[in-house]
């Protein structure tokens, strides 16, 4: 008689990943988590999150808003902030927003920013579609 435990697959923690081909678990550089921490703060809006309900900087309450200089203005003040505030490992240094030629709904956040741990200064661009 086969024991049906040993045709299932075992049960693991949800967020360990899986050894790559030499058995060795692969876990993401500083460089790759500040960055991958910058998109959920800019991505999160406040309230979301049950036990931090202020945290994030909620990017997609702009949608809506006009592509003037008022919104790019106070979604770099958004931007700068949440990021001084939720992520300890950075220095913010420099937050521009800009119009996208030729895309008169659209935005460029090019985010400049210093590992605090390394000191090696990082950029990261995202384009926000404001649709208005």
């Amino acid at each position: 008689m086969t024991d049906p435990r040993q045709s299932r697959p075992g049960v693991g923690f949800p967020l360990l990943g899986a050894p790559d081909q030499q058995g060795q678990l692969g876990f993401p550089t500083t460089e790759q988590s500040v960055r991958q921490s910058i998109e959920i703060i800019l991505r999160t809006r406040p309230g979301e999150l049950l036990q931090h309900p202020e945290f994030g900087a909620g990017l997609e309450d702009f949608v809506g808003q006009p592509n003037s200089p008022t919104t790019r203005r106070r979604i770099q003040e958004v931007v700068g902030s949440s990021l001084a505030r939720w992520e300890p490992r950075l220095e913010p240094l420099r937050v521009d927003v800009e119009e996208i030629p030729d895309r008169p709904t659209q935005v460029r956040v090019q985010l400049t920013y210093r590992l605090k741990r390394t000191g090696a200064v990082q950029q990261l661009g995202l384009a926000i579609d404001l649709g208005a």
